[in-house]
């Protein structure tokens, strides 16, 4: 079984999260249902059940970063960066010209785990991450979306 890779970055927020899951988050809801059990009946207390329900999902997303974390190849991209240079592998930040939009996209290529659109941050099993591996600045990239072919020029390979 291969492990999942992930960016020494996406470690460190998770671990955050964790921390936060653990210190934070657990020891509140805790709380929350011991004051909802003082309220009596539990079979017709919404505190109640609201608490567990979110005890539940807190347990539950624990077990998930706890699970991510010890399976996960954890990778330096810096370390990576130096090694191959301006060609892009896992970790890399890459900019494009988008050709058929005219305009200029950022994208970090991550794990799957960390993989975030909203933060430009592209799973490596992603489409366009596919079609990049292996690239260099100045290459053009046709990126075989669900809604179309999308053709893209890598203007810059970093590792940070």
């Amino acid at each position: 079984m291969s492990r999942p890779p992930m960016t020494s970055t996406g470690a460190e927020v998770l671990r955050a999260e964790l921390k936060e899951l653990k210190t934070v988050i657990r020891p509140r809801i805790v709380e929350a249902i011991a004051t909802a059990r003082e309220h009596g009946d539990l079979k017709e207390n919404a505190e109640y059940h609201a608490a567990r329900e979110q005890q539940s999902f807190a347990e539950g997303r624990i077990k998930e970063i706890d699970a991510a974390l010890s399976n996960a190849e954890i990778i330096d991209v810096i370390e990576i960066g130096q090694r191959v240079g301006n060609k892009i592998v896992f970790g890399a930040t890459v900019e494009l010209f988008d050709i058929g939009e005219d305009k200029d996209v950022t994208y970090k290529i991550v794990g799957e785990l960390e993989a975030d659109i909203k933060q430009n941050l592209i799973s490596v099993t992603s489409p366009i991450a596919r079609a990049l591996i292996g690239k260099s600045v100045d290459d053009e990239v046709v990126v075989k979306a669900p809604g179309g072919d999308r053709e893209y020029e890598v203007t810059s390979v970093t590792y940070k």
